[in-house]
């Protein structure tokens, strides 16, 4: 958002209405006023507001009417009610409907300026998130499922510009990299860049099935091949013709697999267990492995002609370490998803959160972040996250310190909780004077219970 935000003001008392707009615009705001719901309801619809202010009681449609058609249209734009004393109940209600806050005649004109400065901050972070989450959507279409593959670091460019490459090609592609980094992400996006995007995309992890099933699993099998097989089942090699599979973790094929892989790769045939019947297949292979795989061929615990059918084009996923650019970007974006995802909009990051998981190592990447992130916001009962509400080994106090401290490095530090509480002490007292001891007041621009606040101030000896 450019210039300056601009502010509607609906009540049928002239004199408020130019209050109001005189005092809106001395803080820099652009301000319209109308006199009439029905009013207010046609001019949001030509003229784009950041915040609208509108009274209850107004004549042709009050303003709960009014909210609630301004609302239907434009479900984003913040609007502030003012009411009467006695007709608060029916403004709480209408909060409980989507409206940002209400304002309870008479009010101090600091306390407008302040909803509506809040009003526009989240209208500018709704904005932001809108952006993101178009982003996110774009990524999600070419990957195919929820995007993780985020990142602007140089590396993560290199990546992308070998997606970019090999994605319109038919070749094998071997992703190696640590375990986290997100090889099963990079496999979704070539997939869904290729011309096979439309064909199935199947994931088998074959260190996690047992050998002697694994077989079974990618060739299927036909009745009565082993015990417990009573009816003929297709295998992944099947279900993906046309299509893309992936195969997790390939370094730990046994022997005879690897054997059974090479001749598909080879020939493009396969045979299921038990069977006779010799099956085309027209599929794309696409191998990933945390493992050195040269370092494995060399001490012949990997077949050599193997991985250089497989190697055909290899892309290395980089360490989260390594992206130190990409660390708050990820955070952001998997804080932003899985607060949607459990209906806690909003909630932020205090600026301490990222230099506390910009120093750490990530031993487990992209995955250890993201139960990071949802850890935090779990522990989390505000719409703050704190360096504490992260795993203890990341928020540990002596992850990124130096080795050693002097004595008057330890004793002149103050501790954070100490540097938190002073900073809320300093918050809640401001508030107080800004709502001139106002309590109730108070604790709506605090966004906290009264009883919450009072608790505040007593903790605090205010």
């Amino acid at each position: 958002m450019s210039g300056p935000s601009r502010i509607l003001v609906g009540d049928d008392e002239e004199s408020l209405r130019l209050v109001l707009r005189t005092a809106l615009t001395k803080a820099g705001y652009l301000v319209d006023t109308v006199n009439d719901g029905l009013a207010a309801v046609k001019q949001v619809q030509e003229v784009e507001y950041d915040v609208v202010i509108l009274d209850v009681r107004m004549p042709k449609m009050d303003g709960l009417i009014a909210f609630r058609e301004i609302h239907t249209l434009f479900p984003d734009l913040p609007v502030i009610l003012m009411t009467a004393f006695g007709s608060a109940e029916i403004t709480v209600e209408a909060m409980k409907r989507g409206a940002f806050d209400y304002l309870t005649k008479p009010f101090n004109l600091n306390e407008v300026k302040i909803l509506v400065e809040r009003a526009i901050h989240i209208r500018r972070l709704t904005k932001d998130l809108e952006y993101l989450t178009e982003q996110v959507r774009t990524l999600s279409r070419v990957t195919g499922g929820p995007g993780q593959l985020i990142g602007r670091s140089p590396k993560m460019h290199d990546v992308y510009k070998s997606i970019g490459r090999v994605a319109a090609s038919k070749a094998t592609v071997l992703l190696t990299g640590e375990s986290g980094t997100g090889k099963g992400m990079v496999a979704r996006t070539i997939h869904y860049n290729s011309d096979r995007w439309q064909k199935p995309f199947i994931q088998v992890n074959c260190g996690a099935i047992p050998e002697g099933l694994l077989e079974s699993e990618l060739f299927g099998h036909e009745r009565g091949a082993f015990t417990g097989a009573i009816t003929q089942r297709p295998g992944k090699f099947e279900l993906a013709e046309g299509g893309t599979l992936f195969l997790d973790e390939i370094a730990e094929l046994g022997p005879s697999l690897e054997v059974k892989l090479l001749r598909v790769l080879q020939e493009r045939e396969f045979e299921r267990v038990g069977g006779i019947k010799t099956f085309k297949t027209d599929v794309r292979i696409i191998a990933a492995t945390n493992r050195d795989l040269p370092k494995e061929v060399e001490e012949k615990r990997f077949r050599s002609d193997l991985y250089y059918r497989l190697n055909v084009v290899s892309i290395h996923l980089p360490p989260l370490r390594e992206r130190e650019d990409d660390i708050s970007l990820l955070a952001d974006y998997l804080l932003s998803r899985y607060a949607s995802e459990i209906g806690r909009q909003g909630v932020v990051f205090i600026p301490e959160v990222y230099t506390v998981l910009n120093r750490y190592s990530w031993p487990g990447n992209v995955r250890e972040l993201e139960n990071a992130i949802e850890h935090a916001l779990i522990m989390s009962n505000s719409k703050i996250i704190l360096a504490e509400h992260l795993p203890f080994e990341i928020s540990k106090e002596d992850v990124g310190k130096p080795a050693t401290l002097n004595a008057a490095e330890c004793t002149s530090f103050t501790p954070l909780r100490e540097a938190l509480a002073e900073t809320e002490k300093k918050h809640i007292a401001e508030a107080l004077k800004l709502t001139h001891e106002n309590r109730a007041h108070a604790a709506r621009l605090l966004q906290i219970s009264r009883r919450g606040l009072i608790y505040k101030i007593q903790e605090h000896g205010l």
